[in-house]
């Protein structure tokens, strides 16, 4: 059976998203859990983008074993000796550039004819197989190039040592039915493309994203390029979740296998939102939270009867996992302990011990603990490490009103002193981040508050999300608790602690922050690295 390498480039055009943006710990562990997944190559980032990016593709490319680690450049030397330089460390390298091939791209924004694109390309790949023996070449805007023109250029640049030719819709225009003339017109026409694996690049401007990748793996395609939930610039990509489960669902269709471990499919797009603090849609296919739920009468007879009816997938062969065991405030750590493997956390004991202590409080709380209610406290204390000279949250008491300022009044710790500051505000979660700002004594701005309830109870555990930032940079900080407020000032500190600690600013690594070359070189880097 054929395999198609499956692409992962949520770390370098999904993180180019607005709000996707990313810290190098945070694209560390999800690189981590992308190995686990299973996905066969890691797109890293843009290496030349910004110091911050060239770090992070670095520290990847030494952080993960399995996977093949890329860095995206232009077609120039320098942009290409930077991409290498950032992978070498990896065991597997690959150098990723590429040249856009349309005459609209030609002609209005690099200014060059075709010959002079060619010429580009082939230098370019040359120079990089020169470096690193695995060089993939994209011919961006692909599906709005000439035919044979698309074709001489493969050709030359598989001559010149390409070993992965992707063939992109870069802006999402064409239908499924061009996507596979395309390919298949590259596949049947190119005379050394046995050379060279075919890649699909396609972007979801029309909503066709995953449809147009199926189609090119329908023609030849050997190689998709995707991202968790679909993240990337503009309306997205495609997603690798939804590429995956259509090839694991219809085998019978496309014939090809994978080497995706889908049960980590979940898990993956868990971390993700919680990295990102941008939560998933709940009628997203595969991982949203409705995608195996039931609230017709009709539907839910079907499913009783045989779950076949309404279900062509099961939720387990995606890492949604079905509680078993009941926990709850009568529960022993053994029993949590065990939850946690299941859900699969590995964590250390004295983590664990916080974590069963902070269950506890839980339970005293609330009636029923689901898997999202523990899934949530892990992910709370384990996106940032509170140490010994963190503020941590002692109590607080808040007063309320409809026709009156609210008024909070909050006690924080830092090692063995004890702060107490009053503050004002227009609500109580407003004035308890006022009286927090008063205890640390730095000013910062608040840019974003989100509030979701973790299940669906009126005992609910309530995820609040913010953003923070000062001079320094951006910081996300992420809180749980049955109260609102209590998750709130949590959440504040997460990310207070963070800025306090000198974390590095998610702004300042992970955007896809340019680099002021002139010319054409600018032109490329400002608003076209998604190919």
């Amino acid at each position: 059976m054929d395999r198609i390498r499956i692409f992962d480039t949520t770390l370098r055009d999904g993180e180019q998203a607005p709000g996707y943006s990313m810290n190098i710990e945070e694209k560390i562990r999800m690189a981590h859990q992308l190995e686990a997944l299973g996905v066969d190559i890691i797109e890293a980032g843009f290496a030349i983008a910004s110091p911050g990016d060239f770090e992070s593709v670095r520290r990847i490319s030494l952080a993960v074993e399995k996977p093949v680690v890329a860095s995206l450049c232009r077609a120039l030397t320098k942009d290409i000796d930077a991409a290498y330089a950032a992978v070498k460390g990896a065991k597997r390298p690959r150098i990723h550039t590429f040249l856009a091939t349309s005459d609209l791209h030609l002609e209005y924004k690099l200014k060059m004819t075709r010959e002079q694109a060619l010429a580009r390309a082939v230098e370019a790949v040359k120079y990089a197989r020169n470096l690193c023996a695995d060089v993939e070449f994209s011919l961006e805007d692909a599906s709005r190039t000439d035919r044979d023109y698309m074709c001489r250029v493969v050709e030359a640049v598989i001559k010149a040592g390409a070993t992965t030719v992707n063939l992109p819709d870069t802006v999402g225009y064409a239908t499924p039915s061009e996507i596979y003339d395309m390919v298949a017109n590259v596949v049947n026409r190119v005379p050394n493309i046995g050379d060279a694996v075919v890649s699909m690049h396609c972007h979801n401007d029309l909503g066709m994203a995953v449809a147009n990748t199926l189609a090119g793996i329908a023609a030849g395609a050997r190689q998709a390029e995707c991202c968790i939930c679909g993240i990337g610039e503009r309306a997205g990509n495609a997603a690798l979740e939804e590429v995956v489960m259509n090839l694991r669902t219809r085998g019978d269709a496309y014939g090809v296998g994978y080497g995706i471990v889908t049960e980590e499919i979940a898990r993956t797009a868990q971390l993700l939102q919680t990295i990102t603090g941008v939560k998933i849609a709940p009628n997203k296919s595969i991982v949203g939270a409705n995608a195996f739920a039931h609230e017709s009468g009709i539907h839910q007879h079907g499913v009783m009867a045989n779950v076949k009816t309404y279900e062509i997938m099961t939720p387990e062969s995606v890492g949604v996992k079905k509680t078993e065991l009941v926990l709850g405030k009568h529960s022993g750590q053994h029993a949590f302990s065990q939850r946690l493997v299941t859900l699969g956390y590995t964590v250390e004991k004295a983590l664990e011990d916080r974590l069963f202590a902070e269950f506890k409080v839980l339970a005293d709380r609330k009636k029923t603990i689901e898997d999202r209610d523990i899934v949530a406290l892990v992910e709370a204390a384990t996106g940032h490490v509170v140490g010994e000279n963190d503020w941590k949250l002692k109590n607080y008491v808040v007063s309320s009103g409809n026709e009156m300022y609210s008024t909070a009044c909050v006690t924080l710790v830092k090692g063995k002193k004890t702060v107490t500051e009053s503050a004002f505000g227009t609500g109580p979660i407003f004035a308890s981040i006022r009286a927090v700002e008063k205890i640390v004594k730095h000013d910062f701005r608040l840019t974003d508050f989100q509030i979701h309830a973790v299940t669906e109870s009126r005992d609910a555990l309530g995820e609040v999300k913010i953003k923070v930032e000062d001079k320094t940079g951006t910081y996300r900080g992420r809180g749980v608790s049955t109260d609102i407020i209590e998750g709130s000032i949590l959440s504040t500190l997460d990310a207070v602690n963070k800025m306090l600690d000198g974390a590095t600013s998610s702004l300042g690594t992970g955007a896809a922050s340019v680099v002021q070359h002139g010319g054409f070189e600018d032109d490329m880097l400002a608003g076209h690295t998604d190919r």
